[in-house]
C-alpha cells in the first residue's frame, strides 16, 4: 500500500491506495470526528483496511480547526466545553453544522483534484454531520457508512438521501439520545439502508466495524 501527502489549496490531506494512484478505482473519503484528524488511528485502521479489503483508495482530509490547521476559536470553545462537562449537546449540533458549511465544499473540490469518478463516505459522529450534507450534495458518491450522530439538524437532508446507507448506532450513547439517532436513521430516504447497533458508550471501540463497511462498500461500488 502507498500513502501520499496531498495539499488542495489550503487543505492537506492523505492518499492511500494500492499502487500509489486511484486511478478508476473506487476512492473512500474517511472523515475524522471531532477533536481528531486525517491520521487518527480509527481513520488510519480503515484506510488500511478497505485498501486491504477491496483494492480501493482512500482520502482523508483535515476538517476546519483540525489536526494542521490553524485552530478556530469555535472549536477551542467546544472542546472546552465538554472537559467542563455538563449538557454540550446543542453547542455540538451547532458547532457541527457550522464546520459542515465549509467542509463539504472542502471534500468536492478535493474529489475534484483527485479525480475519482465513483466515491464512497465513511463518517462517524462530527464525520457524520458532514456527511450528510456532502452525501445529498455530491452525486460522485454512491454509498455511506454514517453513524453516531442525531437527527435534530440532519433528518431534513437526510430525507433527500436515496443512495444505499449503513448507520452505526452505540446503544449507550451519552452525547446522543437512542431516539434522536434512531430518528436520523429513521429519515434516509433510500430503500438499502440498514441499521448496526453496538452496546457502549460514543467514542467505545466497535472491534468488527471496519469488516461490515469494507463489505458494504465491496457489494455497492465495486
Amino acid at each position: 500500500m502507498h500513502e501520499r501527502s496531498f495539499t488542495v489549496g489550503d487543505i492537506p490531506g492523505i492518499l492511500w491506495s494500492p499502487a500509489g494512484e486511484p486511478g478508476d478505482r473506487p476512492l473512500i473519503l474517511l472523515c475524522h470526528g471531532g477533536g481528531q484528524h486525517k491520521k487518527a488511528p480509527g481513520v488510519l485502521a480503515r484506510a488500511h483496511h478497505f485498501v486491504a479489503a477491496g483494492g480501493f483508495a482512500a482520502a482523508a482530509i483535515d476538517l476546519p480547526g483540525c489536526g494542521d490547521r490553524p485552530a478556530e476559536p469555535a472549536t477551542e470553545r467546544l472542546r472546552e466545553a465538554i472537559r467542563a462537562g455538563g449538557d454540550v449537546g446543542p453547542l455540538i449540533i451547532r458547532h457541527n453544522t457550522e464546520l459542515a458549511a465549509g467542509a463539504v465544499p472542502e471534500w468536492r473540490a478535493v474529489l475534484d483534484a483527485l479525480g475519482a469518478p465513483v466515491a464512497g463516505f465513511w463518517g462517524m459522529s462530527m464525520g457524520c454531520a458532514v456527511g450528510v450534507p456532502l452525501v445529498a450534495a455530491e452525486p460522485r458518491i454512491k454509498a455511506a457508512v454514517l453513524g453516531l450522530a442525531g437527527g435534530e439538524s440532519l433528518a431534513e437532508t437526510a430525507a433527500t438521501i436515496k443512495i444505499p446507507v449503513e448507520f452505526v448506532v452505540k446503544w449507550d450513547d451519552e452525547l446522543v439520545p437512542r431516539e434522536s439517532a434512531l430518528a436520523l436513521f429513521d429519515a434516509f430516504a433510500t430503500d438499502d439502508k440498514t441499521l448496526h447497533a453496538y452496546p457502549g458508550p460514543h467514542n467505545g471501540q466497535i472491534p468488527e466495524e471496519p469488516e461490515t463497511s469494507a463489505r458494504f462498500f465491496t457489494r455497492h461500488l465495486t
